[in-house]
């Protein structure tokens, strides 16, 4: 009878019961607070490169006599796009499997440290060589993905691990959604120094005079936006190092159960008791060690794995194309004036105002959908109406693309444009980062989300990279300067419309976690069919 009362210990350990019918209460706040202000540097950090790689092109890629303002040629758009990515792609694999290794806890300060001091070399670089410049950013900014790649793991484990199961989902949700404000606040503080550098630093536009249209001062407006980064990061540094390891992963993982009825005891404000003995039976059940290379975790968890990753994949390429083609589609229907009529600052002016627009009314209301939706609907549900109206709005504006670049139906076009993104956040953006950090064993839990999230910046960089260029014009006259002909805007978002289509058929793969706590929905100790006939013997 002994081996039967070690199958359900992981769920009986009064530590984790706690944590799982506790009452919503001020910890959870801060946990959000603090988790989700390394969500809101990250979104801070990678978007707004897009508000100034126009301006970049303008400040060391002007050609003396050309019609148009300078821009930045296709291979080095893509490096500083890109680099991040892989940078983050990196660290997302990296800090996720240290964070099992080594605690949530500890890997969590290194991320901010490297995200901070990377945000502030982003914006130093000691010349006026385009090349010294661009290959310093390039170089800082795939550091600061590397960092970034961190956080993505760390705050959704530990969020998960902190969480009640009644509001889990809502939880992890809200520490996503605050990217959302740093998109927003990447807007609205492009705005502000753009404007004041305007005020300051009058200059004729392009078409006017073109050397004029650029003063030297524009140069400290990128350098300014780019390290503002590192603020917020900074901030929260402090109170990530006084949170305590999470007691699933110090008592499931590091098997110390005193120490995690000590943390929670102070975090619930309860007293629990330090239940060594199961804890110890825990350890010597076998039957629940198995790594990530087994046979026994592809027969569990194989499919879900495959779910996680393939739906995040597939998100990100829609995802990351839009953002980066934003910039060129507000151009297309009118929103942002031909670059030559405008000055360099005036350019970044109006395309924070644009991107802050889209972020105001699609971007972070998606998101909070999602939050208060969450545990009502479940995570399946709102993952595959995301990814149903994404194909439905995105052919809606690849078949009759024509019709939407005429100057009475660029609103419509925009409004279209706007719900795509609304359904990516109240939708799938959101869902792909909840459920991984609930589904698989605690010892396993960062690693797969590691994975996943890996996965979704593959498909970033696919959404990047291949999007620029396949965005292009079919005319070669028409493209940007030093672009290949492309297949053209019409057809780029006909093949997003089906990249969201396969989100739709893979996110079956993936379980429903709503209201289950982490070791029920993980199958943590529970026995095999094998085992189980053993155990009642």
């Amino acid at each position: 009878m002994k081996k039967e009362s070690k199958v359900v210990m992981a769920k009986e350990l009064q530590v984790l019961n706690a944590l799982d019918v506790a009452k919503t209460q001020w910890y959870h706040f801060t946990a959000i607070i603090i988790a989700g202000m390394g969500f809101f540097t990250d979104a801070y950090d990678i978007f707004c490169i897009s508000l100034v790689t126009k301006l970049l092109g303008r400040i060391y890629y002007h050609v003396d006599g050309a019609g148009k303002p300078g821009g930045l040629p296709p291979n080095v758009a893509a490096a500083v796009n890109g680099v991040a990515f892989c940078g983050t792609l990196s660290g997302q694999l990296f800090f996720g499997w240290l964070g099992d290794k080594m605690g949530r806890k500890r890997v969590y300060g290194m991320t901010l440290m490297l995200m901070v001091i990377c945000s502030i070399g982003s914006g130093l670089s000691f010349s006026r060589d385009a090349k010294a410049v661009i290959s310093t950013l390039c170089f800082f900014r795939f550091w600061l993905g590397f960092g970034i790649g961190g956080d993505y793991p760390l705050s959704a484990t530990i969020m998960s691990e902190y969480a009640n199961k009644k509001t889990r989902g809502a939880f992890i949700a809200a520490v996503f959604a605050m990217q959302g404000f740093g998109i927003l606040a990447g807007g609205i503080f492009a705005i502000i120094v753009s404007s004041a550098f305007k005020a300051r630093f009058d200059a004729p536009a392009y078409q006017v005079d073109a050397l004029a249209s650029t003063v030297p001062q524009a140069d400290y407006v990128w350098r300014i936006i780019v390290m503002v980064g590192a603020l917020p990061a900074a901030l929260t540094y402090y109170w990530r190092m006084k949170m305590p390891e999470t007691a699933r992963y110090t008592a499931l993982v590091a098997k110390n159960a005193k120490q995690a009825a000590s943390d929670m005891s102070k975090v619930l404000q309860v007293d629990l008791e330090a239940e060594e003995q199961k804890v110890e039976q825990l350890a010597e059940d076998r039957s629940n060690q198995f790594g990530l290379f087994t046979k026994k975790f592809l027969r569990r968890h194989g499919l879900h794995l495959l779910g996680t990753t393939s739906t995040w994949f597939l998100l990100d390429i829609a995802f990351y194309s839009q953002n980066l083609f934003q910039k060129d589609i507000f151009s297309a229907i009118g929103w942002i004036p031909k670059a030559e009529t405008m000055n360099a600052i005036d350019e970044v002016y109006r395309i924070a105002k644009a991107q802050t627009l889209i972020a105001l009314c699609s971007t972070v209301p998606g998101y909070w959908f999602t939050v208060a939706l969450i545990d009502r609907m479940g995570r399946f549900a709102i993952q595959l109406m995301g990814f149903f109206f994404m194909t439905v709005f995105m052919f809606a504006l690849a078949i009759p693309y024509d019709h939407w670049t005429l100057e009475e139906n660029r609103i419509g076009f925009v409004v279209m444009y706007a719900l795509t993104f609304f359904f990516a956040n109240f939708g799938p953006n959101a869902t792909t980062f909840v459920v991984p950090a609930e589904i698989f064993p605690a010892r396993l839990r960062s690693t797969c989300h590691g994975i996943s999230a890996a996965a979704g910046k593959l498909g970033a960089i696919v959404g990047a990279f291949g999007f620029l260029y396949m965005s292009q014009n079919k005319d070669p006259k028409k493209t940007d300067a030093g672009y290949p002909k492309g297949i053209g805007v019409k057809n780029a978002l006909l093949v997003l419309g089906f990249v969201n289509f396969f989100g739709i058929v893979f996110t079956f793969l993936v379980p429903e976690s709503k209201g289950k706590s982490l070791e029920e929905i993980s199958g943590e100790n529970e026995i095999d069919e094998g085992f189980g006939a053993k155990s009642g013997a």
